[in-house]
């Protein structure tokens, strides 16, 4: 079920944005959010930056040199197989 939710434009072009989807996108005061467009639907995001969150984790699980059924093996056992 979809459901309306409006927000009101100032004259300087900023936009309020609904208690509603605040909680639901997790944004506080002082956050970024993007707008992208893509055949012809706009979508607001909370801005993504220019840092990667998962950069820091890189290599934490070494490397594979067995390829994909070295991979395959792992995740079977992860999941008890």
């Amino acid at each position: 079920m979809s459901k309306e939710y409006t927000g009101t434009i100032s004259s300087k072009g900023r936009v309020t944005i609904p208690v509603e989807i605040r909680k639901r996108m997790g944004l506080r005061a002082g956050d970024r959010v993007e707008f992208i467009t893509e055949s012809g639907v706009t979508t607001i995001r909370p801005s993504r930056g220019d840092v990667n969150p998962f950069e820091a984790y890189a290599g934490a699980l070494g490397t594979f040199e067995g390829g994909v059924a070295e991979i395959n093996q792992w995740v079977g056992d992860l999941r008890g197989r």
